[in-house]
């Protein structure tokens, strides 16, 4: 059985401003740290529960976060951006039983964490079909183009709950609570013992009952903070400019969106 994992640090136990997920503060070898004593231990959930090969995206930032020495001998690990447009999913495929989104955080203009965002710091929000995106629902989706479905994710309170909110069947662990600029966190061990268990408990399922089944058409809108970035990105292929920050684009096909993401955060 192959998983695939995508792995993020907002959403990690602790994480509470951004100078703690930047690689040039000091702060931040802590959070380094238990980014990737979560991501360990979800394979060794995983592995537990019978997956022989595990692929692992560092998607965080530069993408070099994740201490691969302190990952277990069946894993892969891809590091660094090769900016095509699965991004956070890079290498995604079919051959996956199952994905699992560790560390991820709530969507921009959220309340749930003071580190909410969008794939990048260019957005205020962005929707797909007019609900609310997070980089949670714009990765599941991705998995479930390729019809894998995302079983287990880990992050703040209200990640958790969105993912709830998106497939009721999708097994969480809350590590964190957002209230204004600050968190409340549970215990870095506690984290890792949470995330283990459920990771396992998340593949003891039937899988093929999880994959999300993907509307028929897609509207992408994306507010920005500067209107500058909305004049930059008007100018993506059937892209549509709504008003001097919002911008919409209209298609029948997933990876469409997904490559319009890419080119315009």
């Amino acid at each position: 059985m192959k998983i695939y994992i995508s792995a993020d640090i907002e959403g990690v136990t602790g994480t509470t401003d951004w100078d703690e997920c930047d690689i040039r503060h000091a702060r931040y070898k802590e959070f380094q740290v238990q980014m990737t004593r979560e991501v360990a231990a979800a394979c060794q959930g995983a592995h537990e529960a019978g997956a022989t090969e595990i692929l692992v995206k560092d998607a965080h930032d530069t993408a070099s976060n994740i201490i691969q020495a302190q990952l277990p001998e069946y894993t892969q690990l891809i590091r660094g951006w090769a900016y095509d447009p699965y991004m956070m999913m890079q290498d995604i495929d079919s051959s996956y039983a199952a994905a699992f989104l560790i560390g991820y955080h709530s969507k921009a203009g959220s309340e749930g964490s003071p580190l909410s965002h969008t794939m990048s710091g260019k957005p205020a929000r962005i929707w797909l079909n007019d609900k609310p995106a997070s980089e949670m629902v714009i990765n599941t989706y991705a998995a479930a183009y390729n019809k894998v479905p995302v079983v287990f994710i880990s992050g703040d309170k209200q990640l958790c709950a969105d993912s709830l909110a998106l497939n009721p069947l999708v097994e969480t662990v809350a590590v964190k609570e957002g209230k204004g600029a600050s968190t409340t966190n549970i215990h870095p061990d506690l984290a890792v013992k949470k995330i283990a268990a459920v990771a396992k408990k998340s593949l003891n399922k039937d899988l093929s009952k999880q994959v999300l089944n993907l509307p028929d058409v897609f509207t992408l809108k994306i507010e920005y903070k500067e209107f500058k970035d909305a004049y930059r990105s008007a100018f993506y292929p059937g892209v549509e400019k709504l008003s001097e920050r919002l911008l919409q684009f209209n298609t029948t096909d997933y990876y469409e969106v997904l490559r319009a993401i890419s080119f315009m955060i």
